[in-house]
């Protein structure tokens, strides 16, 4: 019989500690993705600008391209802009609009990318994917995954905590996504991965389960993993279903029927994991997951996000139509409104203090 095994794509490095950015040059050597120090870096106006001044000593090889936001234009400007150079390597440092606009980058122009991040919002720090805005509104396009993951955690320390708690509930509706896979698989017999769904799980469940805080090296540590994880999860299984579910069709929902109100993504798709969990039946996780989200400063019901009941009930009736064909605990109850409003008005009592 002959051993079958499959290559999972991940990055050839991840270095997650504080000090960690100090070493950025010697770690691409080390690992010979740019032996010759000739990159193209992608940064901010912000936090990838003050950091330019300090890196710039120990990247004399580099050249600094300023992304303008997180829209399909502005990867396409900077994909042009890297034509005329002879890099090794892209690199993005920043939050997740510079690192989504240089992996759609790198792709663009063949080379591999590096994500240094700033913060820990979402899971697109390892993804194979990037979410960038365009025409229609907000697309995602598959690209490769980083080669190399680098995470200063005495850098996210600095950025403010909002980003942090972001991650917090992206992580987390992990937990929520892959019981929509399931659900799926049992109903209709959509395929699951079991390694991508027990990566995304686990990923999900530690930091749900950790007991430490948003300021803590071990709580960030554990949550940066998760979220490394969970791209790598999204890589094995070739598609976004390990981490995206009925929680993210709700936080698309939101995004698109209240585009200049939306909060951030972790605390959408925090509350949306928490409702879709309770959705299922499974009041007693659905209470740890609130309880968690609110032990770290994140929301657990939509007035907290700047929402009434009747707007969020008018964003999960909405929220199927925004991933066509995805089949999740929305798809399976198919709710008419009396009975979301009677469903999310059971949940927020569930949750109150």
């Amino acid at each position: 019989m002959p051993v079958l095994t499959r290559l999972i794509p991940s990055p050839l490095v991840v270095d997650i500690r504080p000090g960690a950015l100090d070493d950025l040059a010697s770690v691409l050597a080390d690992q010979r993705i740019s032996q010759s120090g000739k990159l193209a870096v992608a940064i901010s106006d912000g936090s990838g600008a003050r950091l330019r001044r300090r890196l710039a000593p120990s990247l004399p090889g580099a050249d600094w391209f300023e992304v303008g936001g997180g829209t399909i234009d502005d990867a396409v400007r900077l994909a042009d802009g890297m034509k005329s150079g002879r890099y090794d390597a892209v690199v993005g440092l920043g939050g997740g609009k510079v690192i989504d606009c240089a992996k759609f980058a790198a792709a663009r122009v063949g080379l591999p990318m590096v994500a240094v991040a700033t913060n820990l919002s979402h899971d697109g720090i390892c993804s194979p994917v990037s979410i960038l805005d365009n025409d229609a509104g907000r697309g995602s396009y598959g690209v490769p995954t980083p080669i190399a993951l680098v995470v200063d955690l005495a850098v996210i320390r600095e950025a403010p905590i909002r980003f942090v708690r972001s991650g917090i509930g992206d992580a987390v509706s992990n937990i929520s996504a892959v019981a929509d896979w399931e659900l799926a698989h049992r109903v209709n017999g959509e395929k699951v991965d079991g390694l991508a769904a027990a990566l995304a799980r686990q990923a999900g469940e530690a930091v749900l389960r950790h007991p430490g805080g948003c300021g803590d090296d071990g709580f960030l540590t554990v949550l940066t993993e998760g979220l490394v994880l969970s791209g790598i999860a999204m890589s094995i299984a070739g598609h976004t279903r390990p981490s995206s579910g009925a929680c993210h069709e709700i936080s698309h929902a939101l995004d698109l029927l209240y585009p200049r109100r939306a909060a951030s993504h972790g605390e959408q798709v925090g509350i949306g994991a928490a409702f879709a969990t309770y959705l299922r039946g499974d009041h007693e996780a659905s209470l740890l997951m609130a309880r968690t989200l609110r032990r770290h400063g994140l929301p657990v019901v939509a007035r907290e996000i700047g929402f009434d009941d009747d707007e969020f009930v008018r964003a999960v009736e909405f929220a199927p139509q925004t991933r066509p064909g995805r089949y999740t605990i929305l798809e399976h109850l198919d709710l008419s409104r009396t009975r979301v409003e009677a469903a999310y008005a059971a949940y927020v009592a569930s949750v109150a203090d």
